[in-house]
């Protein structure tokens, strides 16, 4: 059995045999894919079209989950056009429109499948390479992120400052991956059903997954070129980006831990101060220099105030967490797997 699909320029591509696609494997009993959407009306059809040739010769049962983040076009009607036609597409709306990362967010927690793929809706992510990343997936893996190694988007704009910024977060991160921003990635469900995703956080999902011990792989996958609407990213994303590795940074390091932070500045600005009072001491014993015709008198007032403020948000954050993890009966760590216990009643 063959299938052909349609390229973006609307030639058919090459015949794809459905039995040569890799099988899921590792006790895989359902597959969902999510994809959010806004202003993507044109490219819904198509996207369904290709969805729905691919994913029923996986041999594993499947859900589509589109969610619809407040579009102002007729993507909704669109999607209540295909939902009629594939009772396994589900759709989930917004009242308004709250981001990729909420919807993507949405998408998980309606999810119910063992494996979750995330694909973007503007026919760029290609749904042929679903097959690549869970054959992936069957080899142990946990995470397996898409690389668009021949990205087909502006040099400048987006693929020099995607490279550079990609480079920023593996070194931070520890993560190494080439392309955080690629929507296209699988992750085994019980790796990301515990993450809550805020801001622009869900290009992170492979870093939170890589600090719960997940194995993370990334692999090559198509790119094409858009062809209908427009982006909705600019480069203002690159500073939310930026703030939003600063907050993933500090939970994996400091969440349990805030004193750490808050405390260490806060006597760094109490030793700050206590130099400054003994230079200004100094000053005055021995050159005569009166306190107040220098500024060390309120560096000394300004660093004690701030050190000593410091410390107490720390011991308030330290309140905050214990309380957070307590109420919401959470640990601070997490359980891999256990061996000889006896199940919970």
């Amino acid at each position: 059995m063959t299938a052909l699909l349609r390229r973006n320029d609307g030639q058919l591509a090459a015949p794809m045999a459905i039995e040569s696609l890799p099988a899921p494997g590792d006790g895989l009993r359902l597959l969902s894919v999510i994809i959010p959407i806004f202003n993507e009306e044109k490219n819904i059809p198509i996207l369904m079209d290709r969805l729905f040739v691919i994913l029923p010769g996986l041999g594993m049962p499947f859900e589509v989950i589109a969610v619809e983040d407040g579009s102002r076009d007729a993507s909704l009607a669109r999607l209540r056009e295909e939902a009629a036609r594939h009772p396994e597409l589900k759709v989930v709306s917004f009242r308004r429109n709250y981001g990729q990362t909420a919807a993507i967010m949405a998408g998980i927690d309606h999810a119910a499948g063992d494996v979750i793929v995330s694909l973007d809706a503007d026919l760029q992510n290609d749904p042929q390479d679903i097959p690549n990343l869970l054959a992936k997936l069957a080899e142990g893996f946990d995470v397996v992120s898409g690389w668009r190694k021949e990205r087909k988007d502006a040099k400048l704009s987006r693929n020099l400052v995607s490279r550079i910024a990609n480079r920023v977060i593996s070194r931070i991160s520890g993560v190494p991956l080439h392309d955080y921003g690629c929507t296209l990635k699988a992750y085994r469900s019980d790796m990301v059903k515990n993450v809550r995703l805020y801001g622009e956080m869900h290009r992170f999902i492979p870093i939170y997954a890589h600090w719960m011990g997940a194995k993370v792989v990334e692999i090559p996958v198509h790119h094409h070129p858009r062809q209908h609407g427009r982006s909705n990213y600019g480069l203002e994303r690159v500073v939310k980006v930026i703030l939003d590795l600063v907050v993933v940074k500090f939970l994996d390091r400091y969440l349990v831990k805030p004193i750490y932070v808050f405390g260490g500045f806060g006597i760094a600005a109490l030793a700050l101060a206590a130099l400054s009072f003994c230079y200004m001491i100094a000053l005055k014993l021995f050159a005569n220099v009166s306190m107040i015709a220098t500024p060390l008198p309120l560096v000394v007032v300004m660093a004690t105030l701030t050190g000593v403020s410091s410390i107490l948000m720390g011991l308030l954050a330290e309140i905050l967490v214990r309380t957070y993890f307590e109420s919401q009966q959470r640990t601070n760590y997490i359980v891999r797997e256990r061996i000889n216990f006896e199940s919970a009643k």
